[in-house]
């Protein structure tokens, strides 16, 4: 199965940035189309204007300069008027509310086009007849048909350029899903076997296109990966177990001596100090050695009850105040001793800041993992809380050496869950995430 197509996925991009662009086409080849429409209407009025004109002027005749201007009633058609050379009218009649325009274009000594209003366009053209008697000739054309042959042409335009640009992002929402899926397989199958099998390797041989060389830097990158980790586990290994036997020499020095009865006050306080320090080391390299000789794998198959993690963990866990627990029975998916160490440095410090008590519960019983909730009293944390999580710091000047909460979330992360600060100031919680069976 394929990994899910994140929010902000290099597909999306591609499909936002196509629609976008043939939008824009759309928009102005939209703007074009009725600017030339646009153009052109306005030359056809024109020129059907002129024709009128023309065979209006070429049918007026009369017999001589000083006879009337003969029109003949077959020309006469809606808004075809003809004066003569005084201004007076003689054939045709003004559309009604333009008869002050009409009468002032009668008089006019050259061709002229007027647009009255905003749906009609006026033609006036002086004219002499074979006889030489002068006159003018006003037409008009209604703009109305055109305006709405523009309007359609725009209604069509914009629906073509809506379904275009629709087709254009399914098309590339198509292409990008089956150019990118081979990268989405890659991805998904380096992480689970980043996380389950180090060793395996795509191995598809010498790059020969873009993805058989994301596939190489992929191999690669797991190699490196692999090797960090192997270095890492057999580091801690060897540091833990090279550590372990003085410490538990020192350990064992310090118990046979708190035996003795003729110890002094200070003696058994320095004494003690000296045993629970190294206590807390011991159980420190034994997490160490558990994380390194855990593979995941092992970590996956595992299963422990939560109920019992939490009763261990609340037994050895020295409290001046109240710790309320609250978890039902639900089941773990890794180690007991795991799940253990996770939750222990977290309550451990928990307990060392509270005033009153501690509340251990779980919230979200029912969330696909499983969010163990530690809540104290305490006066919070300042400051960026991700800096508790830091190996070698200490919180409010603690004696330890400042490795337990990043172990806690070390073990846990190890395991598929992590510890994280879900509310730095008072009451503080901190969560443990563990993954649920």
């Amino acid at each position: 199965m394929n990994p899910p197509v994140p929010t902000g996925s290099f597909r999306r991009q591609i499909v936002v940035l196509t629609v976008c662009v043939t939008a824009f086409a759309m928009v102005v080849l939209t703007v074009l189309v009725q600017l030339l429409l646009a153009a052109q209407t306005s030359r056809d009025v024109d020129r059907v204007l002129e024709d009128r004109a023309d065979a209006v002027a070429g049918s007026t005749t009369s017999g001589s300069p000083e006879d009337p201007l003969t029109v003949p009633d077959a020309e006469l058609d809606r808004g075809v008027v003809v004066y003569d050379a005084d201004g007076a009218l003689v054939a045709g009649q003004a559309p009604a509310g333009q008869a002050e325009a009409y009468a002032e274009l009668s008089r006019t000594g050259e061709t002229r086009l007027r647009d009255l209003g905003d749906d009609r366009r006026v033609l006036a053209r002086p004219f002499t007849t074979t006889a030489g008697t002068t006159g003018v000739v006003v037409v008009d054309e209604v703009l109305t048909p055109y305006e709405e042959a523009e309007f359609y042409a725009l209604l069509v335009s914009l629906v073509t350029g809506g379904l275009a640009t629709a087709a254009a992002g399914a098309l590339a929402a198509w292409v990008a899903t089956r150019a990118l899926r081979p990268v989405a397989v890659l991805a998904g199958t380096a992480t689970e076997w980043s996380e389950h099998d180090l060793l395996r390797r795509f191995d598809l041989g010498p790059p020969t296109n873009e993805l058989t060389a994301l596939a190489g830097t992929l191999d690669n990158l797991l190699d490196r990966v692999t090797a960090a980790i192997r270095s890492e586990q057999r580091l801690t290994s060897e540091l833990a177990h090279e550590l372990r036997t003085p410490l538990t020499t020192i350990q064992g020095t310090a118990d046979l001596a708190l035996l003795g009865e003729d110890l002094t006050e200070p003696a058994r306080e320095h004494l003690e100090e000296i045993s629970a320090a190294a206590h807390r080391m011991t159980h420190t390299i034994a997490t160490l050695l558990e994380l390194a000789r855990t593979e995941r794998t092992v970590a996956d198959s595992a299963v422990a009850s939560l109920v019992d993690v939490v009763d261990e963990v609340v037994r050895s866990t020295p409290a001046d105040v109240a710790v309320e627990v609250e978890v039902p029975d639900l089941r773990v998916g890794a180690p007991h001793a795991l799940a253990v160490r996770a939750l222990a440095p977290v309550l451990a410090n928990a307990v060392r800041f509270a005033t009153t008590a501690v509340r251990v519960r779980v919230d979200g019983a029912t969330a696909p993992d499983i969010a163990l909730v530690v809540e104290d009293d305490g006066p919070g944390i300042l400051g960026d809380p991700e800096r508790i999580f830091e190996p070698g710091t200490t919180t409010g000047g603690g004696s330890g050496g400042g490795l337990g909460l990043a172990l806690a979330r070390r073990v846990a992360r190890s395991c598929g869950g992590d510890v994280e600060v879900t509310r730095a100031a008072g009451p503080t919680r901190v969560t443990v995430r563990l993954p649920r069976v």
